[in-house]
């Protein structure tokens, strides 16, 4: 039998058992994993999972959905409170050009898998080499799974105080990994209201500035209309 990269042999990540995600799982009672397809290893894994689900009215059926495995990753909105500001990215994504967005360039909250890190560290190491600055203390505001019909990732969102002091590179992402990132210091009142009017379309971006403008650094303090 020939090897199969990513299943018996390596594939060009060095990786194998692929075909092994999910066929473990006993946390659901009403969920039976039957098979695991490798469909796809690029440099995410796409796989198609055979499983009997038990609805609820008590009937087992056998169903099959596809998963879209990237890892998972981290997010960070840095901000500058006493000057009223925020630091985002703009970059070109294929995947939004392809679907509508008119030139593809979004507008986003910095962000990054996590590629073996814990989330703080892979959230420093994006927030140096996408905006080059060095973050001061990291708040946690959220865990979320952001496409879960499809997609595997769960997103660690955080928020992190900045300075003038602290935008210590250029930022821009790094060029072998194809990135070309401009950094964006904008008013925190003009980053909101790019929500608002569709400037800003990217979901984790918008989650964070509407936490900030809510419940985090630009929130109204106590007796504020």
């Amino acid at each position: 039998m020939n090897a199969r990269p990513g299943i018996d042999s390596p594939d060009h990540r060095g990786r194998t058992g692929l075909d092994r995600a999910g066929r473990d799982l006993d946390g659901n009672p009403d969920v039976v994993v039957r098979d695991v397809e490798l469909t796809s290893q690029g440099w995410h894994v796409l796989r198609r999972t055979t499983f009997d689900y038990r609805r609820r009215d008590g009937r087992w059926v056998t169903q099959q959905r596809e998963t879209y495995d990237r890892g998972n990753g981290a997010v960070v909105l840095p901000y500058d409170a006493e000057r009223g500001r925020v630091l985002l990215t703009r970059q070109f994504r294929y995947p939004a050009y392809v679907n509508g967005h008119p030139d593809g360039m979004l507008v986003e909250a910095a962000a990054g898998l996590l590629d073996g890190d814990d989330p703080l560290s892979a959230i420093r190491r994006e927030s140096a080499e996408e905006l080059g600055v060095t973050l001061g203390p990291l708040t946690h505001v959220l865990d979320a799974y952001m496409s879960p019909g499809s997609v595997t990732e769960r997103l660690h969102f955080y928020a992190a105080p900045y300075t003038p002091a602290d935008l210590s590179g250029d930022g821009g992402g790094l060029e072998e990994e194809g990135e070309d990132i401009d950094v964006l210091e904008l008013p925190f009142p003009d980053a909101l209201a790019m929500c608002h009017d569709g400037r800003i379309a990217d979901g984790k971006t918008i989650l964070l500035l509407q936490w900030a403008a809510l419940n985090g650094p630009f929130a109204p303090g106590p007796g504020t209309d």
